[in-house]
């Protein structure tokens, strides 16, 4: 190329774009409303008396109405809005099948990480299930900061050298005993809901300090119509008698759906293979149920039964016409008058679908016989002594067992966990837990996974909170941490259970084959550096941004902001390969090809966009590809503009630079 060329426009990422934010839920929300009604915008911004005519009245406008309000909901509010500026840095060391897993384990404030992962993964997920710190009156830890929420979260957990840390306290005397818990949980739960799939459902552990707090904030964030119910779940098998009037044995699961009309029923393993169900049922409605010819099989010698009375004990049933029974089927229509469990409608819809309906005794008795193993709905109670579900006397024993000690306080049985998978998640489905704890929710994925050959997959979400603090069990954790030579904090004991998990799974079912990995991911702050200048010394200020990438960074950080920018799966594949002695990443077998090498020089970008367009040829990728590279990894402009040549010229014109 000359000088005289027209030069070739490169989009590129810079601190100041949209791009190196979360997901801007704000901005999508008018783009949404705009798109509906446009006249109701004007220069840009929302006219509420237009909008109000436009929706036909239908605003309230009163100061008091039902629902639940608290003092900092609104902030609460704005802050779910409010986009991150962080990243999540790759920890391929920490992790477990690091090239091959689809399950993550993410450290860092579930705040922030919701935000992070909203472009990635709003819409795809199946299953959250959440226990969140129950409202007791202690203390839970929390980043709590309106203005630079990354920035808290680094100097509450000791890695920067920030003072005066803002937490979450909810102790009694703050005067604030609910409302800090409410506007800890509630934007998390109003991003959440962004999460689920149409069809998704949410599971949240609660007490009964909040439950009825929660179902009405749940009112609020998912709609009232799509609750979908509570389970009670039966927690101890003996009470404590330290409560004042009654011992608890009970928590609840509350449940709510992202839209109800399209949920699935919550089930509990399948109908058993040949199990009859009655049609008579004493103390209903009397009607005449009509059995078309060849409908029923019996298990009677070949006959004519005259009509006649069929009542005995309860059971009221007279038949109204004769039955000639023949090769075991009724060869003519035939009318039973009786208590009935099924409408004729619902008769003729199991006999439409091949139902197999039996009588095999004289009086009369027909029963439905299931033969299509379909899915059996869930009771609301959850109890050791109904449907086997564990007990926290069963998960303080299954910690034990993997920890060799009471290493976590209050963790939940994976039996539990395991139930509520299987109740609402099939192959393939993504379960996400944003208060992990100790991992627990990995647990009965990874064994339901192994129990039904399904391939469900998690993305977990913990906050690594210091352990050095007082209590018997946060000594015990600490020395735990210690031994096996990792930071004291709650992130790396859930990290620890994945991997002893795993291990024990293996060890109990050495023919499974399935993922039992887990990609680890940090939160921190941007790779790409903003531009803050220094007062009064503009020069230095612009000497120390001409690199944009924070220096202790590495090309697979820079890689996985990448992804997280374009809404990339995080477990998505990626390949290496070097093509002029520079390293090019595929993604996603060409989604993406991504060069983030330094010093590229203009001898060599020839063939290097060569090389990549070869590559983009043989993946037989049919799609658009994007290509990224560093902005200042090239040696001069004219380098830059070389490169961006050839790959427009075969067809790569998704060109960025970062």
């Amino acid at each position: 190329m000359t000088d005289h060329e027209p030069k070739i426009n490169v989009n590129k990422i810079t601190s100041h774009d949209p791009e190196t934010h979360s997901a801007d839920v704000m901005a999508g929300n008018l783009r949404h409303l705009k798109a509906v009604f446009p006249e109701a915008f004007t220069e840009g911004k929302v006219d509420f008396d237009v909008l109000k005519q436009l929706l036909g009245g239908e605003v309230d406008e009163h100061e008091e109405k039902y629902g639940l309000n608290w003092h900092g909901k609104r902030r609460a509010r704005q802050l779910a809005l409010t986009p991150s500026t962080g990243t999540l840095r790759p920890c391929p060391e920490e992790s477990v099948d690091w090239d091959t897993t689809r399950n993550l384990m993410i450290e860092g404030d579930n705040l922030e990480v919701l935000k992070l992962l909203q472009k990635s993964y709003a819409g795809k997920v199946k299953l959250i299930y959440i226990d969140p710190p129950y409202n007791t009156g202690k203390d839970f830890v929390y980043p709590d900061d309106f203005r630079d929420g990354i920035r808290n979260y680094l100097d509450l957990t000791g890695q920067t050298d920030g003072e005066n840390h803002q937490l979450s306290s909810n102790t009694e005397t703050s005067g604030r005993f609910h409302t800090d818990w409410l506007n800890m949980m509630y934007p998390r739960l109003k991003i959440a809901r962004d999460f689920l799939t149409n069809d998704g459902i949410i599971f949240i552990s609660i007490g009964d300090e909040e439950v009825h707090h929660l179902r009405l904030m749940c009112d609020d964030i998912f709609g009232y119509e799509n609750f979908c119910g509570a389970f009670i779940w039966e927690k101890k098998k003996k009470p404590s008698f330290l409560d004042r009037n009654m011992g608890t044995v009970t928590d609840y699961i509350v449940s709510y759906a992202k839209d109800r009309s399209q949920s699935p029923a919550f089930t509990a393993g399948s109908v058993e293979e040949g199990k009859k169900y009655p049609f008579n049922n004493a103390g209903n409605n009397m009607a005449v149920l009509e059995f078309p010819a060849g409908s029923v099989t019996f298990n009677l010698n070949d006959r004519v039964v005259a009509a006649q009375d069929m009542s005995e004990g309860n059971i009221r049933t007279e038949l109204l016409d004769d039955v000639c029974i023949a090769d075991g089927k009724n060869r003519d229509k035939f009318r039973l008058h009786g208590e009935w469990r099924y409408s004729q409608s619902k008769l003729d819809r199991l006999i439409a679908d091949g139902g197999d309906i039996l009588i095999s005794k004289i009086p009369f008795r027909p029963n439905y016989v299931n033969r299509s193993g379909e899915r059996k709905k869930t009771a609301n109670l959850l109890s050791y002594r109904v449907n086997a579900i564990q007990t926290n006397e069963d998960a303080t024993q299954q910690a034990r067992g993997i920890f060799g000690g009471d290493v976590v306080s209050y963790p939940k049985p994976e039996g539990l966990l395991k139930y509520l998978v299987r109740a609402v998640s099939q192959d393939d489905d993504v379960v996400l837990d944003f208060f992990t704890g100790s991992g627990t929710t990995a647990s009965g994925v990874w064994r339901q996974n192994v129990e039904d050959s399904c391939s469900r997959r998690f993305i977990l979400v913990q906050l690594p909170q210091s352990l050095d603090m007082e209590g018997k069990t946060q000594a015990v954790a600490a020395e735990f941490c210690d031994r096996i030579g990792r930071p004291r904090n709650l992130a790396e004991l859930t990290k620890e259970r994945l991997r002893r998990s795993a291990r024990q799974i293996k060890q109990e079912t050495p023919l499974f084959t399935g993922d039992l990995g887990f990609r680890v991911l940090k939160l921190d702050t941007s790779n790409i550096r903003s531009w803050i200048p220094e007062s009064g010394d503009l020069d230095q200020s612009i000497f120390d941004h001409v690199e944009n990438i924070r220096e202790d960074r590495t090309n697979q950080d820079v890689l996985f902001e990448i992804l997280l920018k374009m809404g990339l799966d995080l477990c998505i594949p990626v390949e290496s390969r070097t093509i002029a002695d520079r390293v090019v990443h595929s993604v996603g077998h060409g989604i993406l090809f991504a060069c983030l090498e330094r010093g590229l020089e203009q001898e060599e970008v020839r063939h290097l966009g060569f090389g990549i367009a070869s590559w983009k040829k043989e993946l037989s990728s049919s799609g658009e590809s994007t290509v990224v590279f560093r902005d200042n990894g090239f040696v001069d402009d004219r380098a830059k503009l070389n490169l961006t040549a050839v790959l427009e010229q075969r067809g790569l014109t998704n060109i960025r630079s970062i």
